[in-house]
């Protein structure tokens, strides 16, 4: 499974809170994201995060990515499940939607790691096309 590693920048635009007086606020993000390296790709979309006191928290999001991977150019659907407790730590998740894949990258599946180092992101995303 070819493995596309590289740095990317983000920008997360906050949106007004969902409130809801029984449970925590509801926060929204909307994401905008340069991919460099292998995958030199835009994104955009949407993240909803929740969080307490005792530091938990869970976020979910979902992105459309359009550029090319590996020089095969069109689009996917990455989407994130996130959690955090003081137990377990963080937990991540982001994988390709399922038949997102368009263009060249139609049939594509993977998933992606992401790293934060000196205040700087990393992807690594592990994938195949069908």
């Amino acid at each position: 499974m070819p493995v596309a590693r590289g740095p990317f920048d983000v920008t997360t635009v906050p949106q007004a809170p969902e409130d809801d007086p029984g449970f925590a606020a509801v926060a929204r993000l909307l994401l905008d994201k340069r991919f460099h390296g292998p995958l030199e790709a835009v994104s955009r979309g949407q993240m909803l995060a929740v969080g307490g006191e005792a530091a938990w928290g869970v976020y979910v999001a979902i992105e459309k990515v359009e550029g090319t991977l590996d020089g095969r150019s069109g689009s996917f659907v990455l989407h994130h499940n996130g959690t955090m407790t003081p137990a377990d730590g963080q937990r991540l998740s982001v994988s390709v939607a399922p038949l997102s894949g368009t263009g060249e990258l139609a049939g594509l599946s993977g998933t992606m790691a992401i790293d934060i180092v000196d205040g700087q992101h990393f992807y690594s995303f592990d994938y195949a096309l069908a």
